[in-house]
């Protein structure tokens, strides 16, 4: 009995330890070699990890509202702060392994509403032990219930890292359409004309509200569009496409061919400087590389080199132009 107690305490006092550090900003490399070494020599890690991380959100977001933003945030380097969050962390997990063994009960929050800004990308620990990676200008709410996990994407785009929990399915909801999951990885992205689904482990069905006979599954590797109406719902084998489409989670954008119109239109969901494409013909032209969403303006100059165009640039917007013949 005390062998598996002390396993479990030094492993939620080292996820108490990596959340507040990764949560103060980057590692160095020395930390990050050691973190990885410590979350690879067990795989109850990860778990403890998220649980830690979602406790430490909740912490910070308790003091916001008891107006403790009027002082001074705690810095990396007081030792104190680190361990009297380390102490709330480490408890918070505890009890909540307590709860879990005895009730069968995770750690249940109300609904909450999430939105990003323009250029923005959050990463997100929720209750249940999933993580969420919310993408620029997008609208959620999370429900965390007894029987259910409940997001509503009212705009935008996530990933979700799926805890397993065969009771309480975790369902997005994205229009009219349904994506569920047990424990899983996957992205839902809302469009005017329907939403996409990306598979990155694991598997989950999607269908429309009021056709719930008509579920499609999608495995790992895989991805659809449920278009508006009628349409049938097609699988398809997305392959290197998956890293490509994900980029975003890092703040990047990877092309391997596509129209640069599709390139401006992505940057542009991240910038308040716009790109404008005179005229069509550039616009249809296919371009190669990896590129920062944060940085419009490098993107242009690099327009102007690989496909030979012009760029000018007045206040809060740039125009590609092809060059005169």
């Amino acid at each position: 009995m005390h062998g598996p107690m002390t396993v479990t305490t030094m492993d939620d006092d080292g996820a108490a330890r990596w959340a507040i550090l990764l949560d103060s900003g980057s590692l160095t490399p020395e930390q990050q070699a050691e973190f990885d070494a410590w979350l690879a020599a067990d795989e109850r890690r990860e778990g403890s990890l998220l649980r830690a991380e979602a406790a430490l959100v909740y912490l910070d977001r308790g003091r916001a509202l008891a107006g403790a933003s009027q002082a001074a945030p705690p810095h990396p380097s007081d030792t104190r702060s680190i361990f009297s969050r380390r102490g709330f962390l480490v408890g918070s997990a505890l009890a909540g392994t307590v709860a879990v063994g005895v009730t069968g009960l995770s750690f249940i929050q109300p609904s909450e509403e999430i939105a990003t800004a323009v250029g923005e990308v959050r990463r997100l620990p929720l209750a249940d032990g999933s993580v969420a990676t919310v993408n620029t200008a997008s609208r959620l709410a999370i429900a965390m219930q007894p029987e259910r996990r409940q997001i509503t994407l009212e705009d935008g785009e996530a990933w979700f890292e799926v805890a397993h929990d065969a009771e309480r399915p975790f369902v997005v909801d994205a229009g009219d359409v349904r994506v569920q999951a047990i424990g899983t990885a996957f992205s839902v992205r809302r469009h005017a004309d329907g939403v996409d689904v990306l598979v990155t482990k694991g598997m989950v069905e999607t269908w429309r509200v009021g056709r719930e006979s008509e579920r499609t599954r999608v495995g790992a590797g895989e991805r659809t569009f449920v278009a508006r109406g009628p349409s049938p719902v097609s699988v398809q084998a997305a392959g290197p496409e998956i890293e490509r489409a994900l980029a975003w989670r890092s703040g990047g954008l990877a092309l391997d061919g596509e129209p640069l119109a599709y390139a401006v239109a992505e940057l542009n969901r991240y910038n308040r400087h716009q790109l404008v494409i005179v005229d069509a013909a550039l616009g249809r032209r296919p371009i190669v590389g990896y590129f920062r969403t944060s940085e419009p303006e490098n993107f242009a100059r690099s327009v102007a080199v690989l496909l030979d165009a012009q760029i000018e640039t007045r206040g809060e917007q740039t125009r590609l132009i092809s060059k005169a013949p």
